[in-house]
Formats: C-alpha cells, structure tokens, sequence
C-alpha cells in the first residue's frame, strides 16, 4: 500500500484536488453557458440565426428607419417652410376706424379698414357715406408704404394696425 505521504500520494492527491475543482468548474461553466442560450434564444428567436446574422439584421434596420426618419425630416421641414410663406401671406394685422366723414352728426357711419399681412403689405378699404350716398375707396400698401395718399383716418387705421401685435397663429 503506498502511503498519503510518500510523493506518488502527494501527486495523487493534489490530481483528485485538480479534478474536483475542475469538476466543478465545468459545472459552473455549464449553467452559464445554459442561461446564455436561453437569453440567446430569447433575442434570436427559434435559434436558427447565429448571433452576427441577428446583428447584421438589426444594423440593417436600424439604418432604414435612420434613412426614412431623416428623409420624413426633410419632408416636414419643406412643408414647413410652404406653410410659413403661405401664413406670412395672410392678414396679421388689422384696424377699424369709424368716423363722420362729412362733419355731420350721422354717428360715425363711415369707416376705413386696415387690413395688412406679416410684410405690412395689403389693402385700407374706407367707406365714405352721406345721406344719400355711399362710396367705396381701395389703396394698396406695400411694405408699409401706401400707392396713393392716405386721408388722416386712413392713416390712423393703418397706424392702430400696426400698433397691435400680429394676430395670433394656431
């Protein structure tokens, strides 16, 4: 019998020291290994793909809907633009101002009507009326600037106009 002691029981002892510790190694290694493949499978689906197929596919995806987010960037923002043009077009600014155009006491049936856009641009429409007239007047502004003189109550619609912050937009 060979002794615990003697240098083959030394050798033999520290190889079934380094076979258990092994042992248990590949034990421990083998329920990690088990987990990975399950959560693997959970990202892979049925296991059939390998994982830089699965990536390939993502990266693929992924830069797809980069591509279609930027181009739906561009869309808007030219849109955008188109609506801003078309609003800057519409009447931001307005005024109304009523008065006796004959110095009679008829309670202010006249009026002049400012109606200008984002650029100061647009029309004073006044409505001069008398007991037994009515007449209509147009002048167009541009920039702020009108093509024909203005009267004092043309002037003042235009000035109260502009006074005012521009209508608001939704």
């Amino acid at each position: 019998m060979h002794d615990l002691t003697s240098t083959q029981g030394i050798v033999a002892l520290a190889a079934a020291v380094v076979a258990v510790v092994a042992l248990l190694l590949a034990i421990v290694i083998g329920f990690k290994l088990r987990r990975m493949r399950s959560s693997q499978s959970a990202v892979l689906g049925d296991g059939r793909r390998d994982l830089v197929e699965h990536a390939e596919e993502i990266q693929t995806a992924f830069t797809q809907m980069r591509d279609w987010v930027e181009e739906s960037i561009e869309h808007f923002e030219r849109r955008m633009g188109e609506v801003e043009a078309r609003v800057d077009g519409c009447i931001a600014y307005s005024a109304l101002v009523r008065y006796d155009a004959y110095n009679e006491l008829s309670g202010h049936q006249s009026s002049s009507v400012a109606l200008l856009d984002s650029r100061k641009t647009g029309v004073v429409l006044s409505s001069i009326v008398h007991r037994d007239q009515a007449r209509l007047y147009v002048k167009q502004l541009r920039d702020g600037e009108a093509s024909l003189e203005l009267s004092p109550e043309e002037q003042e619609a235009v000035d109260q106009a502009l006074a005012a912050p521009p209508a608001a937009r939704a």
